[in-house]
């Protein structure tokens, strides 16, 4: 199999070994992904109304995620059936062990008489028949390891040709394994950080039963992914980039560069929501450091008119999804009739995009389990009748492991751990209606919030951070005067996933600086506020 062979759609599955995940909507889902990536197995996260018929790849093993259902009620989303034809290990997680009796005999679980919900001591236990080789689940698991329980159901006996491999107080079958077959059971969430050698037991599933290679790392993809990206663009077609200057779309940028050379153009889109100077910035960077050819297009007075009177998120991120990838058709346009007649010349068909993960994650939604948290502009926002191809290299890659791609592709570092920003920029960080004024109060307030992050020693500590306008009128004491003006709320977290975040707690004197600078220099504004609306800082100026 070489990448000439591989499609867009198809190309990690037919390179890596590919652990399937079927989500049934538990907010831990995307956490098996991570863990198994983590351990370099390449793994994918599918609804649980996948048809099976319809994969377009062969799984290494099949993962059947926990969820907020019962599964005996009428609603309750089931797996295909199909997917126990597959030859391949099987386990089910919490709601997925559940799944996996219920298929079985829909008389194999009850709701529990006691709710389960936290830390409960494991036993693991000797399976009967060849299911003692398959207690290799728990090989390394010291027994009466500490593991995370969430549930109210739970299985009233024991599956036919099943074995208990564990067991806690209050959940007898916490661990079955199929006596003959390898299919596997846990109530409990390994995913999570508080189980206790969880990751020793995915990988135990994924490495000693499942026969997963862990040969996914960035090394191995970028060397494939350039290869792939030269064969669905061929000799002579050219690629149009969208760039931001973040960390995703420049090592988008990057990785296109690598694999056609001039024949990819960047195109930075000014729509006037932009960081502090980011224009200037972002052409610097990409032309002088990384020799990308980059075209700015300045349509800040464009999408500010779209955006006139518009004050819905939803709404404003799909103005700017429209808009976006209209002024690059029209971009695409003019650079083809610039190339035209020039030596290996072709058509631009390609767009760009550093779309990850995470935003597909998110912008998916099936019948029940699942919830779109949001539309991203470059995912869901797309409009229908676009006339460019999508090109995504990073679309199965999480933050984490573009950050570590970029390292592998030489981009300096200050680029590579930059805070992520977002598409729609500082219009939803503009809370209420977007225009020019409004947009500078937040530009202004999140460039000192970053120069002070800065100047603290805390950039890198944090994983993202920026300053939001709220569209209401508070009092504050200016000098001698009471005044009606805006608040800004400041907001930073750490993550390493960007799917699940904690917040970053500053010390008072880092707080009393970052609002005082701001309620003194950024007119508009009289009060700061942090994450939970905890109000920082009143503005008082000392005349």
């Amino acid at each position: 199999m070489t990448a000439n062979d591989i499609s867009e759609k198809e190309a990690p599955h037919k390179l890596f070994d590919t652990l399937l995940v079927l989500d049934f909507g538990s907010q831990y889902s995307h956490l098996i992904i991570r863990r198994l990536r983590d351990l370099n197995i390449y793994s994918e996260l599918l609804p649980c109304t996948q048809r099976i018929a319809d994969l377009p790849f062969q799984p290494k093993g099949v993962i059947l995620s926990g969820g907020p259902y019962s599964v005996y009620d009428s609603s309750a989303p089931h797996v295909d059936p199909a997917v126990f034809d597959l030859d391949v290990p099987i386990l089910g997680v919490c709601y997925g062990l559940q799944e996996m009796a219920w298929q079985l005999d829909q008389h194999n679980v009850l709701a529990g008489e006691k709710r389960e919900y936290g830390h409960a001591k494991l036993t693991c236990e000797q399976g009967e028949g060849s299911a003692s080789s398959v207690n290799v689940l728990f090989q390394d698991v010291p027994n009466g390891v500490d593991v995370w329980m969430s549930h109210g159901d739970k299985l009233s006996h024991l599956p036919e040709s099943f074995s208990t491999i564990a067991a806690t107080s209050n959940a007898p079958f916490a661990g079955i394994a199929h006596t003959s077959k390898p299919y596997y059971g846990i109530q409990f969430h390994p995913e999570v950080t508080h189980t206790s050698h969880g990751t020793r037991i995915l990988e135990n599933y994924a490495v000693r039963i499942c026969k997963a290679r862990q040969h996914w790392t960035m090394e191995e993809f970028v060397g494939t992914e350039i290869s792939r990206i030269r064969a669905l663009v061929g000799e002579k077609g050219q690629v149009i980039g969208a760039v931001s200057g973040g960390v995703d779309s420049t090592v988008a940028a990057k990785l296109m560069h690598e694999a056609i050379g001039d024949r990819f153009h960047a195109v930075l889109v000014d729509n006037g929501l932009l960081r502090h100077n980011e224009a200037e910035t972002v052409h610097q960077t990409l032309t002088s450091h990384l020799g990308i050819n980059l075209t700015v297009i300045d349509a800040s007075e464009r999408f500010l008119t779209e955006l006139k009177g518009v004050s819905d998120p939803e709404k404003k991120r799909k103005i700017i999804g429209k808009n976006f990838i209209e002024v690059f058709q029209e971009t695409a346009h003019k650079i083809a009739k610039e190339a035209a007649g020039t030596p290996n010349a072709g058509d631009i068909e390609w767009l760009l995009q550093g779309t990850l993960y995470p935003d597909v994650i998110e912008s998916i939604a099936f019948r029940g389990p699942s919830q779109t948290i949001k539309t991203h502009h470059n995912v869901g926002g797309l409009p229908a009748a676009m006339h460019l191809k999508l090109i995504e290299p990073l679309r199965e890659l999480f933050k984490d492991e573009v950050r570590i791609l970029g390292t592998k592709l030489g981009i300096p570092e200050e680029l590579v751990w930059r805070h992520p920003f977002p598409g729609p920029g500082l219009a939803i960080r503009t809370l209420g209606e977007v225009t020019r004024s409004q947009v500078e109060i937040t530009r202004q307030a999140d460039r000192i919030f970053i120069e002070e992050i800065i100047a603290a020693g805390l950039y890198r500590k944090i994983s993202q951070a920026y300053a939001a306008l709220l569209p209401i009128q508070v009092v504050g004491v200016m000098g001698d005067k009471r005044v009606h003006e805006q608040p800004i709320c400041l907001r930073a977290v750490e993550t390493t996933d960007f799917m699940t975040a904690n917040w970053f707690d500053f010390d008072r004197p880092f707080l009393d600086k970052v609002s005082s600078r701001i309620t003194n220099e950024v007119s508009g504004v009289c009060s700061v506020f942090q994450n939970s609306m905890c109000l920082l800082h009143q503005g008082i100026y000392h005349g």
